[in-house]
């Protein structure tokens, strides 16, 4: 306010660009409809307070950096009423979201034997995904069940439904027999009846004591295994509809066994496919990657693995799991 006021009374004391600071306080704390009023009266007091007549270039420049930083946090006010948002206060619940997704990818604590590392990025360094990972374990501890899921869209736009399903399917995940985990999470997309309302999935139950599994997908890259006894990697697909498009689909199962030495990675499209690239020259391309972890170890294996990938411009997710 003192930048206004100055501005009006000894207008060449005042530097132009002064009123830049109370524009960028004043966004994190006023409503749009503030902001907007706040706007109006720099507006005044700039044209109030320069000699048009005679504007020299360091003043038309100062002008120019008032109007694109107004533009700007009216562009932010902008972007947190979209969200249902506003001031510090609602940023921080989309932290306090954002925790709770990534709380929710937690795994379980697995027997000696047994590693699990599972690692998330987002498209361009976003605070939300549409990728993500729930966990669980069942029967006393003597199965461990993993879904890996890719929502529709990317970044902040699919944050918001990856959080809710997030939930709903960590709800569903080992709260039914395991051959009905996904046809429960298509039949929950579908009563959503949301425009963008498709998911793709995989879903693993392995016996953490016989090391036997089975894995299904829906519309999603084939879970690859690492078979130690033979040195190779091996995608396993499976048939399976993408969530949310048909009614009473069925997901066929592929069963095998991790024994000592073997792995397992499920990850989403976003590490293996562009528009440039097909997802078969993709998975390659990550096999390649994943030899490295044959001769370097397993523990961290994730992360390198998603590291690895060139592109950022979608979400990615990645589970690794390893057999002693």
């Amino acid at each position: 306010m003192s930048s206004l006021v100055g501005s009006f009374l000894v207008p060449a004391w005042w530097p132009l660009t002064s009123y830049v600071l109370p524009l960028v306080l004043a966004m994190n704390v006023l409503s749009i409809g503030r902001l907007l009023i706040l706007d109006t009266v720099i507006a005044v007091s700039l044209a109030v307070s320069t000699d048009k007549a005679h504007l020299t270039a360091l003043q038309f420049a100062a002008i120019g950096v008032v109007v694109l930083t107004a533009a700007i946090v009216m562009w932010h006010a902008h972007r947190r009423v979209r969200l249902g948002v506003a001031s510090v206060r609602g940023e921080s619940m989309l932290i306090d979201l954002r925790d709770r997704l990534t709380s929710q990818s937690q795994l379980p604590a697995l027997p000696r034997e047994w590693y699990a590392e599972a690692v998330m990025r987002s498209a361009g360094g976003a605070s939300f995904a549409g990728d993500f990972v729930v966990a669980t374990k069942t029967q006393g501890g003597q199965f461990l069940e993993v879904a890996v899921v890719d929502v529709s869209g990317k970044g902040i736009a699919a944050g918001t439904r990856a959080l809710l399903l997030s939930g709903a399917f960590g709800g569903l995940l080992g709260s039914l027999p395991r051959s009905q985990f996904l046809p429960a999470a298509n039949a929950y997309l579908l009563r959503q009846d949301w425009s963008e309302g498709f998911a793709t999935a995989v879903h693993l139950a392995v016996d953490l004591s016989s090391g036997e599994y089975d894995v299904r997908t829906a519309g999603h890259p084939p879970a690859v295994q690492f078979h130690a006894g033979s040195g190779r990697w091996l995608p396993h697909w499976t048939e399976g509809p993408v969530l949310g498009l048909i009614a009473d689909a069925e997901f066929v199962p592929y069963h095998d066994t991790l024994s000592s030495g073997d792995a397992l990675l499920l990850y989403t499209d976003g590490l293996v496919e562009t528009a440039k690239r097909d997802i078969s020259y993709g998975i390659d391309k990550l096999l390649g990657e994943a030899e490295r972890l044959v001769s370097d170890g397993f523990v961290g294996g994730a992360k390198r693995l998603v590291d690895s990938v060139d592109s950022n411009s979608d979400d990615r997710a990645l589970l690794l799991l390893h057999r002693d």
